[in-house]
């Protein structure tokens, strides 16, 4: 095990010297702070990079380093061995954090840890000679097991002798080592002799009242640490809750406060945020830092941050009332790129970065798929373009929805048009109740509802506007965009023409050149218009009879194309939309490498635009460290993609505009992923198996017949579907009628609300 680690490390740093630049200060962020000192907020790695590595392994902390501010600190929880030796652990049982279950087996132990019973390995049970058998593995389930197993224990002397920018200590359990017949005491001093310790926390008051006196406070500042509001503090007796309104008593021995995220913005019960409170500012008159903990890329977070990292990080650091001093994070790369590339960064500012971003279904992440919330915001976030899945009615009228099956989008299941189920193979497989069955007044009386397509994990969004908003048809759709400045275009899109035309009489691609022409968008001054189909027919109706962007979807996933299908593509698309995987495949969610795709496309003079970008961390490889920020950028720096499909529009028209791509520099933080550059450090026993590759694109796949001819005679009866028969009530309480909010005004008073 000695022998395999000792190649993973300079592994580590070969493969980060050569995917990463050179690091550059943040001088280009804002230049105003209000944090105490009036300097940028620290950021603080806790136990290293452990939301990708094992908390506290070297890896962890040598990949915060490289891939942080260059200020960042390096934090470790201190525990002790039986030896008393200070290793870096997160927990005073090493159970969850390590392999001592499997190496130690039958020595767990029970002990009182802070009055409660439990059980467990303890570091106090150890030396640290029988503490080198035990190799550390990620201790929360969700993460990545791939780098289990191969990492020592480390010490705080193997942590200092790293150099890193800051160090940063935390006693979590001084009471009980001295039970043990330790002294956490003892050994910091001897510590301190020896090593720079330039932070030193504890929630245990009495702790730092025994060392403050010990230490030269301009070289190492003390930090009181804030447990839950209701928690007692041993040494006071005393809420930590009621410590918080008496700032005047932790002044006496310690210069700042460590603090959970709700101290600040609380969460109600929905776990949305309600108004912050003052504690920041509060703090900062009675002359104390305020450090922030408990953020995690990978855990959901409140609903008003859309599942976006660098929305939360903002909210703590450049809010416009006041700043934190510092965050404490397992993914130190994204409070990095908030504070140096986003803080400070209005939405009029300039975009570094040529970039169409494109709207899915409108801000569908947000609100339900094409309303007129989802569209609301999906402008006000800075989309440029926005979209509109056209779907037709029974009576002919074209409509924007992100599905022709009322299922996936409506609670039309518990409707009275329950049953007009149908089964139509030619459409999709299973059961469905289509757009077409309904007419447009049928359609307006049903309830949007919200896509949740991670909802397996439990990530559901936003709840609480989860049936809200109204669907628009195309002709209102044109005109909202029309009279929107900031739109740079709209990209219609069409599917299933051809058997709406043969099976059902719905011409939709004649209802469409009408609806825009009557629109206005045929007059060259007009904005943008983009016909996105993934049927070569409909693109060449469309270059036949108008002068729009033709763009052509790859449904599936492909390693590459051949020459004669690129060629075939270019006589009737300008542009093509591909998906993430034909960019970078992945293997058990790890990049596997890059593809010639898009530069393949782009030599034969086809835009690229790559689909669908969403904020929740696990629609991401870990490559992309949880941050959705990390995926956009390593897409548009790696392989310089046209423009990005996304459910969440502000996260992408915020990464265009960042400060950082405009420096002479690239900063680490603001590097692409390298692809396939996590793969070797993964030991051969835990890799992930080879997937099969991707198909190649053929000229057969891209090539169709013309659409059929449209004639005025009525449709085949049931269009080759099969109604399927009623079943049994499904005993769901029918859902009233949503409430219609459909100007720009009401939109604003809600996002105000969140």
């Amino acid at each position: 095990m000695c022998n395999l680690r000792s190649f993973f490390t300079p592994l580590l740093a070969v493969l980060l010297l050569q995917s990463l630049v050179v690091v550059v200060s943040a001088q280009g962020s804002a230049t105003t702070w209000q944090t105490l000192t009036g300097n940028p907020p620290l950021v603080i790695a806790r136990g290293g990079f452990s939301g990708l590595f094992p908390d506290s392994s070297s890896d962890a902390f040598q990949f915060a380093t490289l891939t942080s501010l260059p200020g960042v600190v390096l934090w470790c929880d201190v525990q002790l061995t039986k030896d008393s030796v200070g290793i870096c652990a997160p927990d005073l049982r090493l159970d969850n954090s390590t392999s001592i279950a499997q190496v130690m087996q039958n020595k767990d132990k029970l002990y009182l840890v802070n009055g409660i019973p439990t059980r467990g390995w303890f570091t106090v049970d150890f030396t640290l000679n029988e503490l080198s058998l035990v190799s550390l593995n990620q201790g929360i389930f969700s993460r990545s097991e791939r780098f289990d197993y191969i990492y020592p224990i480390q010490t705080v002397e193997d942590v200092a002798t790293l150099k890193p920018p800051g160090l940063w200590l935390n006693i979590q359990h001084d009471a009980f080592f001295t039970q043990h017949n330790l002294s956490m005491r003892s050994y910091v001093l001897s510590l301190y002799r020896r090593v720079v310790i330039n932070h030193l926390s504890s929630p245990e008051a009495g702790f730092l009242r025994s060392i403050v006196k010990r230490f030269n406070l301009n070289i190492t500042k003390l930090v009181f640490r804030f447990l839950e509001s209701n928690v007692i503090e041993p040494s006071t007796n005393e809420t930590y809750g009621s410590l918080s309104k008496n700032f005047t008593f932790i002044k006496t021995f310690a210069s700042g406060i460590l603090i959970p995220k709700s101290y600040i913005w609380p969460l109600d019960a929905s776990n949305y945020l309600q108004p912050h409170t003052s504690i920041v500012s509060d703090a900062h008159k009675a002359g104390l830092e305020v450090f922030v903990s408990e953020f995690y890329n990978d855990v959901p977070l409140s609903y008003n941050y859309s599942y976006d990292p660098v929305t939360e990080y903002l909210r703590f650091v450049d809010n416009g009332e006041f700043s934190v001093d510092g965050v404490l994070s397992d993914f130190p790369v994204t409070p990095s790129a908030t504070i140096d590339c986003f803080s400070g960064l209005g939405k009029n500012a300039t975009p570094q970065v040529n970039l169409s971003v494109i709207s899915k279904n409108g801000a569908s992440g947000d609100y339900p798929g094409c309303t007129d919330l989802a569209y609301q915001k999906a402008i006000l976030d800075g989309a440029d373009v926005i979209d509109c899945p056209v779907q037709i009615s029974k009576d002919g009228i074209p409509f924007c929805l992100g599905s022709i099956n009322l299922y996936d989008s409506t609670t039309v299941a518990q409707s009275i048009y329950s049953n007009r189920e149908q089964n139509i193979p030619q459409i999709k497989a299973g059961s469905g109740i289509f757009t077409f069955s309904l007419t447009w007044s049928e359609i307006q009386n049903l309830t949007p509802v919200i896509s949740n397509p991670y909802s397996k994990y439990e990530l559901l969004r936003n709840p609480k506007f989860k049936n809200l908003g109204k669907f628009l048809t195309l002709s209102d759709f044109l005109a909202l965009a029309k009279n929107t400045s900031s739109l740079s275009g709209v990209l219609i899109s069409i599917e299933n023409a051809a058997y709406l035309i043969e099976k059902e009489g719905l011409p939709i691609t004649d209802k469409v050149l009408e609806v825009l022409s009557l629109a206005g968008y045929d007059d060259p001054t007009s904005k943008k218009v983009m016909i996105e189909s993934t049927n070569s027919s409909v693109l060449m109706k469309f270059r036949d009879e108008s002068n729009y962007e033709l763009v052509y979807r790859i449904e599936e996933d492909i390693q590459d194309a051949q020459d004669a299908a690129l060629k075939d593509i270019k006589d009737f698309a300008n542009s093509v939309v591909i998906s993430k995987a034909s960019v970078f495949p992945e293997s058990s969610s790890f990049l596997s490498g890059v593809t010639n795709v898009v530069p393949k496309l782009q030599s034969h003079g086809l835009s690229v635009y790559v689909e669908t970008f969403s904020n929740e961390f696990v629609s991401q490889a870990w490559d992309f460290f949880s941050d959705s920020t990390v995926e956009i950028n390593s897409y548009v720096m790696g392989v310089n993609i046209s423009g990005v499909i996304t459910e969440f529009p502000l996260t992408s028209a915020r990464y265009k505009r960042n400060r950082c791509l405009g420096y002479n520099v690239l900063p680490h933080y603001m590097s692409p992923a390298q692809p396939g550059g996590l793969m070797p450090l993964i030991p051969p026993f835990a890799l992930p198996p080879a997937e099969p590759p991707n198909p190649v694109l053929t000229a057969p796949d891209v090539v169709e017949g013309p659409l059929p001819s449209h004639t005025a005679s009525p449709p085949v009866p049931g269009g080759g579907a099969t109604a399927v028969p009623p079943g049994a009530p499904n005993g769901l309480p029918k859902i009233g009628a949503c409430i219609f909010l459909s100007n720009l005004a009401m939109l604003i008073t809600i996002l105000l609300l969140l």
